[in-house]
């Protein structure tokens, strides 16, 4: 069975194509700058390459220009598009829905409720999903949500300190999020210890989320009701206390949107350093002796560290910390500061091997450590993957 998993944006479509029988990887490729006169579009197949500029004026053409590439007679991988079983979406949130769906009306309606909530995530997603319905009613169209994963953790860890109807009646709780991610740390540790272990899963980059795993499951996450809360991001704020709001849209003279549309897009490590949201640039910037990035990066090690505690606390301890993302596998240094000074706790890291894991799977704690330290590269299209060939064939 082939599918292929989407992840959407506003103005991109990326994409890999997996034969899940096998769960090999047949192409993978983007298509950028969607609605413009020219969309950039990458493909990548096997040892072939090519980038391009095409027309996209909206996604469904986007994906049917997708489609042409993998079904060129010279150098795709298909024979036509019917070799398609469905597209898999990694989606993030909806009202009343969570787990492996078919993306229905009603589902995109449920989406569109919660657009306020992922004003980043939902709109783009329900757009596109809603487009390719239209454009291709040929290939089944399912929406993994991110919620899924975190859907079985404890009440206690779900709701929120405010009247309990805002939780019935609006769905106001505690989500979670970057499921598919945690869920392939979860399935990985499974696959090298031969048995569920007590997880620590720090997943670090553009956005970033801590979750403590036992059995194979959630049970609490940094991220609650929306990505923008939990651990600072790199242009959103992370936890941040409400009772600012009406002080800050005063001194500013801003209305609450504009507000909130500052926290989710020009805060985080964008707004503490003034740089760059990008670790990397922050990175450089702080080696030069800038202080407001060396402040950034200690505010993102500070807020790792105090989502790595409460999940031991809520585990009574653990038998790996991971670390997947971009800055998850890549940062040594940002690793090395979220785990210094743990000596006492069980955790040891092995210095050099922890600064040679760059994006690779690897061990980088010390073997005097009681609880071993993972670098562990996620896979979340697989994840998509998975949930989308499970669903297709209980519906056969």
């Amino acid at each position: 069975m082939k599918i292929l998993v989407a992840n959407l944006g506003s103005t991109s479509f990326k994409y890999s194509l997996y034969d899940m029988d096998g769960e090999k990887l047949l192409a993978r490729g983007r298509v950028e700058r969607i609605g413009d006169e020219s969309s950039p579009c990458q493909i990548t197949i096997g040892d072939f390459k090519k980038e391009e500029n095409v027309s996209a004026p909206n996604h469904g053409v986007a994906v049917r220009e997708c489609l042409r590439q993998l079904t060129d007679p010279q150098t795709g991988c298909l024979k036509s598009a019917d070799e398609i079983a469905g597209i898999g979406f990694k989606a993030v949130f909806a009202k009343g829905y969570t787990g492996v769906q078919p993306v229905t009306d009603d589902l995109l309606a449920a989406m569109e409720e919660f657009n306020a909530v992922l004003p980043a995530h939902n709109p783009p997603y329900v757009r596109a999903m809603r487009m390719l319905k239209q454009e291709l009613p040929e290939i089944p169209l399912v929406a993994a949500f991110e919620t899924g994963f975190h859907q079985n953790i404890p009440d206690r860890n779900r709701y929120y300190g405010v009247p309990f109807e805002w939780a019935e009646q609006y769905g106001v709780r505690r989500y979670g999020f970057h499921g598919a991610s945690h869920r392939y740390i979860a399935t990985r540790c499974r696959e090298i210890f031969g048995e569920d272990k007590r997880i620590v899963s720090c997943h670090l980059g553009g956005s970033s989320s801590v979750c403590a795993i036992a059995d194979g499951m959630s049970r609490c996450s940094s991220m609650g009701g929306s990505p923008q809360t939990g651990l600072m991001n790199n242009n959103r704020c992370g936890d941040f206390d409400p009772f600012w709001c009406s002080y800050l849209m005063k001194k500013l003279n801003v209305s609450l949107d504009e507000l909130l549309q500052t926290l989710a897009t020009k805060s985080g490590l964008l707004g503490v350093s003034g740089v760059s949201g990008d670790v990397r640039d922050i990175a450089e910037k702080r080696d030069a002796g800038d202080d407001r990035c060396r402040l950034a990066l200690e505010v993102l090690v500070g807020d790792v560290r105090r989502y790595i505690g409460a999940s031991l606390v809520e585990l009574g301890g653990a038998d790996v910390i991971s670390f997947a993302g971009g800055i998850g596998e890549y940062r040594y240094d940002v690793r090395e500061a979220a785990l210094n000074g743990l000596e006492e706790l069980g955790i040891v890291l092995d210095k050099e091997a922890n600064r040679k894991a760059l994006g690779v799977e690897a061990e980088i704690s010390a073997p005097t450590s009681r609880i071993k330290v993972y670098v562990l590269p996620t896979n979340e299209e697989i994840i998509v993957g998975r949930q989308t060939k499970a669903l297709l064939e209980s519906k056969k």
